[in-house]
Parts: C-alpha cells; structure tokens; sequence
C-alpha cells in the first residue's frame, strides 16, 4: 500500500469518525472490538503472539473507552453492562497474559450479541434521534 493510499484512508477514517453520530461511533467501535477479537484469536492459534498482544491491548483501549463512556444514570441496564465490560477487560488481560485463545474466544461469545444488538438499536433510532448529539449521548453513551 503506497504511503499516499494510506494516508487518504487514515484522512476518510478520521472524517467519518468525527462526523459520526453517537449511535454509529458505538456501532463503529463494537466492529472494531470483534474484528481485534478476531484477529488476536487468529493469532493466538497460530501462536503469533506479538500480532495477538497487539489486537488484544486495541481490544482492552475499546472497551476501556466503551466504559468511560458509558452513562449509568441514562438507563437501568448500564449497571449489567458495566459488569460485562469489567469482565470482559478482566478477561481480556488473562487472555493476553496466558495466551489463552479460549477466553478470547469467550470475549467474542458475550460481546458478538451486544454488537448485533446496538446494531439494531441503532438503526431502529428515528434519523433525527441518530444524528443528533446530545450531552448525555444516546444509547446510555455520552
């Protein structure tokens, strides 16, 4: 990849992020934490351990901002969230730590229905309720 290609797709990446709205940046990095996901597990069964460090520490900085972010006074399931997000970052550190393709594999298992589930959420949001920004965020993120 030429360093000019590269630099156009990291300029387009930045655009799209920046304007998303917040439901889509949610969406946006739920794909991003399964596609780490699945490339670590990818490189832990191929025992290409440096490659799977990397997507799993990418992976704990998503979920890290996934948690920051959350709004637990927004809505009565945030608390179980947080509780999933804690796990998982728990988990994801024994899997980095002991190169442990299995807990990665289970990251994947309790994070793949959220993913498919902001997926919907998001896209059932009225267009203006997707687009606008909101202090508080909207799908309890802000």
């Amino acid at each position: 990849m030429s360093t000019a290609y590269a630099q156009q797709m990291a300029k387009y990446n930045r655009e799209a992020v920046l304007s998303a709205p917040p439901a889509r940046l949610l969406t946006m990095l739920y794909d991003r934490l399964l596609l780490d996901l699945g490339r670590a597990e990818m490189a832990q069964t191929g025992q290409n351990w440096e490659t799977a460090s990397e997507n799993l520490l990418h992976a704990q900085a998503i979920i890290s901002e996934l948690t920051s972010t959350l709004n637990t006074d927004g809505w009565d399931g945030a608390d179980a969230l947080l509780g999933v997000y804690n796990y998982v970052a728990a988990a994801l550190i024994e899997a980095n730590i002991r190169r442990d393709a299995a807990k990665t594999r289970d990251c994947i298992a309790v994070l793949e229905p959220l993913r498919q589930s902001w997926h919907e959420a998001a896209a059932s949001l009225p267009v203006q309720l997707a687009t606008a920004s909101a202090s508080g965020g909207n799908l309890g993120i802000g």
